[in-house]
């Protein structure tokens, strides 16, 4: 029988496929035209000039959708930089 999967391990969730989004920029053969121009820019440059928006509000949507709960600080006194070391030194 296996074990739950650990919190700190890698996860997927289905926001993350929107990661994908922004990838659709580097198929230049479906924007490598002149027609539609906009503001005398051909089709090929604007569109990738849209793309920068997409992309930037693809990867925060998918950050604060997937994002965790804040943790809460154990209690006590932090730990010194002898406690913490995951090595011995005795």
């Amino acid at each position: 029988m296996s074990s739950p999967p650990s919190p700190s391990g890698p996860r997927f969730s289905a926001w993350n496929l929107l990661l994908l989004v922004p990838f659709l920029m580097l198929v230049t053969p479906w924007f490598n035209s002149v027609e539609p121009r906009l503001f005398g820019l051909p089709f090929f440059y604007w569109s990738q000039f849209a793309f920068v928006p997409v992309g930037v509000i693809c990867v925060a949507l998918v950050y604060w959708r997937t994002r965790d709960t804040p943790t809460v600080p154990a209690a006590g006194r932090p730990g010194g930089v002898d406690e913490l070391d995951e090595g011995s030194a005795r």
